[in-house]
């Protein structure tokens, strides 16, 4: 079993940033890749980010492309979420997972969730 912390949410302005971190227990954070989502009301939980723990390679939905960088820290077992340039629509509830994919898009692939931090983004 392992469990995520996610920790790092927060009231921000516009264009401001924040750093989200994941932190990981139990089974060893290296056979896994892991990733960020987001679910803002009324809408679906969206992939944000991937990172394969392995191999370092990272993904990114279109949305956050240029604004967003995820990274791992194995020997610390947490990866990190920065996100700069934040917009209003930014806005939601932001959910640490991992999966036994090398990589995938879709939230039915992963098995662990952290319990989510709440990102708002003030206009």
């Amino acid at each position: 079993q392992v469990h995520l912390i996610e920790s790092g949410g927060g009231l921000v302005q516009a264009g401001g940033s924040l750093r989200l971190s994941c932190a990981a227990s139990g089974r060893s954070f290296g056979t896994y890749s892991v990733g960020w989502f987001r679910q803002a009301p009324g809408k679906e939980r969206e992939f944000v980010a991937s990172v394969n723990s392995r191999t370092g390679d990272t993904y990114y939905a279109d949305s956050v492309k240029g604004r967003f960088a995820i990274s791992s820290d194995n020997a610390r077992a947490t990866i990190y979420l920065q996100m700069n340039s934040l917009k209003p629509e930014d806005t939601a509830v932001y959910y640490c997972a991992a999966t036994t994919y090398s990589v995938s898009y879709s939230r039915h692939d992963y098995v662990y969730w952290g319990q989510g931090t709440q990102v708002t983004v003030a206009s």
